[in-house]
């Protein structure tokens, strides 16, 4: 289980994506603000984890905070909430987590909590949100290990792994249940420009578990297509629509377009949490653009000449009719999937870790 984010010593402790695969360093978190700047920055990424380093960031507010009385410790409480709010607006994870901690902070102001005891419920709520969200990677993975052939090449856009989440990942715990299954897979990884998870990030995790793993840029993901060399794709997601519409990294719908062009099955891999049944169609879903240094440098070299334009958007949205299923931890929906996708959140909830 890769230590994707943390406690230790009070503090929220994550790994660096930025800095994988060349050296695993650690980032060391005391205070809301700073968990917003890791997750703003990209210290750490991927929906999922998104969601539990907001949760864990709240936490720490109350744990910081000199409040003597639950009206203060209140207003500390949801001025941190709309501080972390406003990190990334596509992970709708980031949200819903936010949302969730909401709620337990307001049941236990309801029930006459005093501070100290406020504090030790949302903590309780913190853990759980991690907890249940790597036990929903494993369930989803058992699901999704069905749709991947007894000899697979998987082809994965971005990284939708443990580094991803709070352990195990999405669509690379897809691919990680398939093997423990006796499944004989490889993985084809898109390098992912341009800030290369694919390259970086899914390669690591997946060299690390002894997975064969190929990278390749995107423009090469349509010759092994013709080529016949992928048998499924599998890919994560940011947020995903009422009607099955999906945001992922940029450069998803692309994959997607081939795949349905050299009949290769297109599946997302993404827990409950990820459905947003309030947006209904992806044109209304927010879409980040991020800094321009991201694609005219790397490091501190420049790529592209001065002055020309640049446009950075961080995810694209794939329309549900490219995509075969989306594999969560209470199934797999299939189209129609605005009437699966209901469904699936309408059952009962996900078992939490034993």
């Amino acid at each position: 289980m890769l230590p994707t984010i943390g406690w230790e010593d009070g503090e929220v402790v994550m790994i660096d994506q930025r800095r994988l695969p060349a050296r695993e360093a650690y980032v060391r978190c005391g205070t809301a603000r700073e968990v917003a700047r890791a997750i703003r920055t990209m210290v750490i990424r991927g929906a999922p984890a998104i969601g539990v380093a907001a949760a864990m960031g709240l936490v720490l507010e109350l744990r910081r905070s000199a409040a003597s009385g639950t009206t203060q410790l209140a207003g500390e409480f949801y001025r941190a909430c709309d501080l972390l709010a406003a990190t990334r607006p596509t992970a709708v994870n980031l949200f819903w987590a936010i949302a969730r901690m909401k709620r337990t902070f307001a049941g236990a102001m309801r029930a006459g909590r005093s501070v100290d005891e406020i504090r030790g419920v949302m903590d309780a709520e913190a853990a759980r949100i991690h907890d249940e969200d790597v036990a929903s990677c494993r369930a989803l993975g058992r699901h999704g290990a069905a749709v991947v052939p007894a000899e697979a090449r998987v082809l994965t856009h971005c990284n939708a792994g443990a580094l991803a989440t709070g352990g195990y990942g999405t669509a690379l715990g897809v691919v990680r249940a398939a093997v423990e299954s006796g499944k004989r897979v490889a993985v084809y990884a898109d390098e992912t420009r341009p800030f290369l998870q694919g390259a970086r990030l899914t390669a690591w995790e997946l060299v690390r578990d002894g997975i064969e793993t190929t990278v390749i840029t995107e423009g090469m993901a349509g010759s092994l297509m013709r080529e016949g060399r992928v048998d499924v794709v599998v890919v994560g997601a940011d947020r995903v629509a009422a009607n099955g519409d999906v945001a992922n990294k940029i450069g998803t719908y692309t994959v997607a377009v081939l795949a349905r062009e050299h009949g290769v099955p297109f599946y997302v891999a993404a827990p409950v949490s990820t459905i947003d049944l309030a947006t209904p169609d992806g044109a209304a879903i927010p879409i980040e653009e991020r800094d321009a240094k991201e694609m005219t440098h790397l490091g501190s070299a420049r790529l592209t000449p001065e002055g020309a334009a640049v446009w950075n958007p961080a995810f694209d949205v794939t329309p549900a009719r490219l995509v075969a299923g989306i594999i969560t931890e209470r199934g797999i929906c299939r189209p129609p999937l605005a009437d699966s996708l209901k469904a699936v959140c309408d059952a009962a909830p996900a078992p939490t870790p034993a």
